[in-house]
């Protein structure tokens, strides 16, 4: 059996994919820092949870030594802090948002890379956003580190060109997951209001592109999937119903 590693697995895209990976016959090994719950979605297929910080080293270092092999690695762990303009950015969100999703996405890449190239047919997943794609007001900080990402994601596959291992960009717009309570630290009504009125995409919808990509023929690489709900054009271009 195949082992794939879902990080930021605790919930959203990642606990999503992590159930649709077993499901399509995946050893499936979660990693994330809220341990009681990454637990409580292991246990409804079986899977193995284990703490992970993708932002210190040694959190990355502990996990990846009980990875005895790994087919597929899919780097959802990521997120956005504040809206801020870039007159007003706060340091430390900005560091915060460029080590989870571009720091974290490369050292859990670069730990797990020899078990990849070693399975004779690994995948890199990387979770990315229409935010890699396009810019928007108050998004800097999270833009560049999505922006940043996607350069890794296409990077990462030039690199491994004539090696067993494919590389996929999945970039979803607005889904209905706790990214918004993050990103607002915690303000629920806030949150709510980024989908009034439209119907979101859900995290199994998402989850859904990234295993169609990792189930095709290992000859076939999808390069990148995005994804956005039909009431969402742009980042800031949404169509809101008045009922």
């Amino acid at each position: 059996m195949k082992t794939a590693v879902v990080t930021g697995a605790s919930s959203g895209i990642g606990a999503a994919t992590a159930c649709r990976l077993a499901a399509s016959g995946y050893d499936v090994v979660l990693g994330a820092r809220r341990i009681d719950r990454l637990e409580a979605v292991a246990a409804e297929f079986g899977g193995r949870a284990l703490p992970l910080d993708v932002t210190d080293p040694g959190s990355v270092e502990a996990f990846v030594a009980q990875v005895e092999d790994c087919s597929v690695l899919v780097n959802n762990a990521g997120g956005a802090l504040g809206l801020e303009p870039v007159a007003e950015a706060d340091d430390e969100k900005w560091r915060a948002m460029y080590d989870v999703n571009v720091l974290g996405t490369m050292r859990m890449t670069r730990a797990l890379l020899p078990h990849l190239v070693a399975s004779g047919d690994g995948h890199v997943v990387n979770v990315g956003s229409i935010a890699g794609l396009e810019t928007y007001d108050g998004g800097a900080g999270y833009t560049a580190a999505k922006h940043a990402l996607l350069a890794v994601t296409e990077t990462l596959r030039l690199e491994l060109l004539g090696q067993p291992v494919r590389v996929t960009d999945v970039a979803p717009g607005a889904v209905e997951t706790e990214f918004s309570i993050v990103r607002f630290a915690g303000d629920e009504a806030r949150a709510a209001k980024v989908y009034e009125g439209m119907t979101p995409l859900t995290a199994d919808d998402v989850a859904e592109c990234i295993v169609f990509a990792i189930t095709r023929p290992s000859h076939v690489n999808i390069d990148q999937i995005v994804v956005k709900p039909r009431d969402q054009a742009r980042a800031q271009r949404v169509y809101r119903s008045n009922s």
